[in-house]
């Protein structure tokens, strides 16, 4: 049979969940003069619409057994489905044993992940994985030379103009089609009910499967193209601006995943996936002032984030500062007017900030997966092992500098004084380069560091950091500690009165 040679559809088989926009698949199957065989609920469903259908048990036999999970496994539906209609073997078989063969499958699949996500109990979702949906829908599409599969809803609109132009007869294309639809719908719901099993068992498989995905304009770069796989509406709501980019991609995550870690009032500016500007304050505004502060260079182009609605007062000044993306919790009417006022900015809507807790990457041939670092220091946390102790002004600045370090790219200092990023050092191959990088940037946008703190993402090997941190006027130092030299660069501190503390957890971010 060619692509393009059309086959009447004479019969159809339809056992679905979901009832709703069927009654005009059904309506058009009977002006068609297609007979329809169904099962439980969606037999009542059909023969209340007024349209003649006849019951899968009459087919077969048997009704339906343990409480509903068998209805059509059993060979006289199985074999209407599978059978092969340029084959004399099948066809005969068919005729023996009085099987009716047939055209067209509709069929969805118990709701497995929205009974998981209800919170429901174990045995409830047991009882929603699927068996006989399943394997209809495998069965169809295996045999699509022959057999056209509806496997979900969101395909009826699709079949109905199918039907509707040939008449009720499909081409090889386009069940072909249809079946390719049909096993991802299989695939995914497998994947989800095996990812359900292993939260426990903890296989080491890497299974996930995503069935939304965007088109982006390219990639990294123009020549390079790029896709988004996920649910990014569940995350934030576009009010407004051009398509977000693979690169804007980058930088929302870095910047969701920063303001996370603050509970304070806190704007952040990120550029590259760093933050080149960041400040917590009671007062909006002078957070965002602040934040801009720290290097209003590097943030012409950026990504602004913040953990508070953007009032009208805030949305003025940002509004003077060209860039490519603003993320918040929420904004009042005037400030989302005065923010809208550039066709291309994206304003994003925060709606949920809790991320997937495993992150992955595509490394050599293969998939690297690792839990996501959502460790946050507390003083608790902090170990004093110098003689002087950092004052409660400096714990607290230690704190907002710690949480910035762990969201830059390694080897990365930052140099932080009254809630206010002064300067980082990030991406650099030495911690004394990063060092001296910060120290440069602060000097350069006029910041005193004296009184300052600095924290580092990792140990320091030799004393070298914080000798040159001492020169510049730092006063505490907050660091994970580790290094069979810790008692070299704890020891320049004693001797010159600077307040040290570990924490024992390291923040490289690669």
């Amino acid at each position: 049979m060619s692509y393009t040679e059309l086959k009447k559809i004479n019969s159809a088989l339809i056992s679905v969940y979901h009832k709703d926009k069927l009654d005009a698949v059904v309506r058009l199957l009977e002006t068609l003069g297609i007979t329809i065989y169904s099962t439980g609920g969606t037999l009542d469903f059909i023969t209340g619409l007024g349209v003649e259908a006849q019951s899968v048990e009459s087919l077969t036999g048997y009704p339906s057994i343990l409480g509903g999970r068998v209805k059509t496994l059993h060979p006289k539906v199985f074999g209407g489905i599978l059978a092969r209609r340029n084959n004399a073997q099948d066809v005969a078989q068919l005729s023996e044993y009085g099987i009716p063969p047939v055209d067209l499958v509709i069929v969805d699949l118990y709701p497995f992940e929205a009974t998981v996500r209800s919170g429901a109990d174990a045995q409830a979702i047991i009882e929603k994985i699927d068996i006989g949906g399943i394997s209809l829908i495998r069965a169809a599409a295996k045999n699509f030379a022959d057999t056209l599969i509806i496997s979900s809803r969101e395909q009826y609109p699709a079949l109905i103009e199918l039907l509707q132009s040939g008449k009720g007869a499909t081409t090889l294309a386009m069940r072909r089609t249809f079946a390719a639809r049909a096993f991802q719908q299989s695939s995914y719901y497998d994947t989800a009910i095996f990812n359900y099993f292993n939260v426990e068992e903890k296989l080491p498989v890497f299974q996930q499967l995503l069935t939304d995905s965007v088109p982006l304009r390219y990639g990294e770069n123009p020549h390079q193209e790029a896709r988004f796989y996920g649910h990014l509406n569940e995350l934030l709501e576009q009010l407004h601006g051009k398509e977000i980019s693979y690169n804007n991609l980058l930088d929302i995550d870095a910047a969701v995943a920063l303001i996370n870690d603050f509970s304070e009032t806190t704007f952040a500016v990120l550029k590259h996936n760093n933050a080149c500007g960041c400040a917590s304050d009671v007062h909006p505004l002078t957070a965002w002032r602040k934040a801009l502060a720290g290097d209003p260079v590097s943030a012409f182009g950026g990504v602004i984030v913040t953990n508070r609605p953007v009032d009208a007062e805030s949305a003025k000044e940002i509004n003077e500062l060209f860039f490519e993306v603003i993320i918040a919790p929420g904004y009042s009417g005037e400030a989302l007017e005065l923010l809208k006022t550039k066709k291309n900015r994206i304003i994003l809507v925060l709606k949920n900030t809790a991320l997937p807790a495993w992150q992955f990457r595509s490394l050599l041939n293969g998939i690297a997966q690792q839990n996501r670092d959502t460790a946050v220091e507390t003083p608790e946390n902090f170990t004093p092992v110098t003689t002087k102790k950092p004052a409660e002004k400096e714990i607290v600045d230690l704190l907002f500098a710690n949480k910035l370090v762990k969201h830059s790219k390694s080897n990365a200092i930052v140099l932080a004084k009254d809630g206010q990023l002064l300067a980082s050092g990030v991406g650099q191959t030495s911690r004394v380069d990063a060092l001296k990088q910060a120290i440069a940037k602060a000097q350069t946008f006029g910041f005193s560091l004296q009184g300052a703190v600095m924290a580092s993402d990792a140990f320091f090997p030799f004393p070298d950091c914080v000798a040159i941190a001492q020169e510049a006027g730092i006063t505490a130092v907050v660091q994970p500690g580790g290094s069979v030299n810790d008692e070299k660069s704890i020891g320049y501190c004693n001797e010159h009165n600077i307040a040290m503390v570990t924490t024992g957890v390291r923040h490289f971010k690669h």
